[in-house]
């Protein structure tokens, strides 16, 4: 069994979710996922945390020493602590066993003198091994400093390089485009948003680096879907020619000045490029589902047919607060689906929170699968998952998904890696 897999055993054993976990070691749900299908390994104090919360070693987590017997107490998977200079008990253990092979070597019978001597020989050998370890596990503990020390010095002298060099990189970048800029100065900034509209008007301003006598300005948005929107700039005393522009609200906008010249004569200069800005706009939810038990492992058919046991999913707002001056719409509706390769399977009803639910779920709303939907996957990529539809005051949506659930060796579960930030209606079919 995996080190991922082992976890996964004791979270269930204590009849945790993969969220209560997180929150007990301070860690997000995300990171218990990675961690339970071994695609990261904890770091060593989560390791330690893990292996107290469970009753077990880290060297059984890590899968190179056997579990210990269940009457053995709670050892909170850690060797006792000791005082400075004493063995802890398994280096005692060490030396004992080193003693007992000692003795069992020596020829018999012996006389009740040579008995004693050799006992006496035996104390002073403990003796001397013990001080020989101490000094052994001193030696080996300074050197593990000096080697952490080190590793520490090295990984700064790579940051600072690494930094200058950047540093370098991007000055000769700016000097590189001041160079072959047609602008001498321009700005380009977000002046206010219609979400209703789903439109946002931009400040835009450009000073041509050589004006000649009769030239134009005409500034152009471009958000990679329909014509791009133009608009002419007007001049001012200082050189400049500046304009409000108007377009719908992408994801991927440039906006470009385009200088004119008394004969004909176009140049384009792009000013700056806005991504996200649309995502940004929409309202965010977290989509989580609880199972009857998990459901990894769930077995199924030779035709890759599963049939799921009853499911509860929690839908909770994570509002990010959007991008000034934009903002983030509200939520209007929420329809949550299960769905195979992003088409709906069928959609689940909403409910009040379900009794055996314990502790308090703020702001979240709940929805009900009930037992014995059935779903086939055909594919070892075929991916099931659970996902909110989430619409606006202003009509537009957005899809918001779980973990999904891949066939592997006739079971479900987690794919090694997995992506989960295709927002897109469009690449989601439930009917819209």
């Amino acid at each position: 069994m995996t080190t991922g897999g082992r976890i996964a055993q004791k979270r269930k054993e204590q009849g945790l979710s993969q969220e209560a976990l997180g929150d007990r070691l301070g860690v997000s749900r995300q990171a218990i996922y990675k961690w339970e299908s071994d695609s990261a390994l904890p770091e060593i104090d989560k390791l330690i945390a893990l292996s107290r919360l469970f009753g077990v070693s880290v060297g059984w987590l890590l899968g190179v020493e056997e579990p210990p017997p269940e009457d053995a107490g709670d050892t909170e998977g850690t060797a006792p602590e000791t005082a400075d200079g004493e063995l802890t008990p398994a280096q005692l253990k060490m030396v004992e066993e080193i003693v007992k092979r000692y003795t069992a070597a020596l020829p018999k019978p012996l006389s009740i003198r040579r008995r004693r001597l050799f006992k006496l020989g035996i104390a002073v050998g403990s003796l001397c091994l013990v001080g020989i370890l101490y000094s052994l596990f001193g030696r080996l503990d300074q050197l593990n400093q000096q080697y952490n020390t080190l590793q520490n010095n090295l990984f700064q002298v790579q940051s600072g390089v690494d930094s200058q060099m950047g540093s370098v990189s991007n000055r000769v970048e700016e000097i590189l485009k001041a160079q072959n800029s047609l602008v001498a100065d321009y700005g380009a900034e977000i002046a206010s948003a219609d979400l209703a509209a789903n439109q946002v008007t931009f400040s835009v301003r450009a000073v041509p680096k050589t004006y000649t006598q009769g030239m134009t300005v005409e500034f152009i948005a471009d958000g990679g879907a329909g014509e791009p929107v133009r608009v002419a700039g007007e001049p001012g005393a200082d050189g400049a020619f500046a304009a409000a522009l108007t377009c719908p609200l992408s994801d991927d906008l440039s906006i470009s000045a385009i200088l004119i010249q008394p004969d004909g004569t176009r140049s384009t200069q792009l000013l700056d490029q806005f991504q996200g800005l649309y995502s940004a706009s929409l309202p965010t939810v977290d989509v989580m589902n609880y199972g009857s038990g998990d459901l990894l492992g769930l077995q199924a058919d030779q035709s890759g047919l599963v049939t799921l046991p009853e499911v509860y999913v929690t839908v909770r707002p994570s509002s990010d607060g959007g991008k000034e001056p934009i903002g983030q719409a509200e939520i209007a509706a929420v329809q949550v689906g299960l769905f195979l390769d992003k088409a709906l399977v069928t959609w689940l009803d909403p409910c009040e929170q379900p009794e055996h639910f314990h502790g308090e779920y703020g702001g979240e709303s709940f929805y009900h699968l009930p037992e014995g939907v059935r779903a086939t996957l055909t594919k070892d990529t075929d991916q099931l998952q659970f996902a909110a539809v989430v619409t606006d005051p202003y009509g537009r949506q957005a899809v918001y998904s779980d973990i999904p659930y891949i066939l592997s060796d006739g079971a479900l579960t987690w794919p090694d890696s997995s992506d989960i930030s295709d927002h897109n209606p469009a690449n989601w079919d439930y009917g819209q």
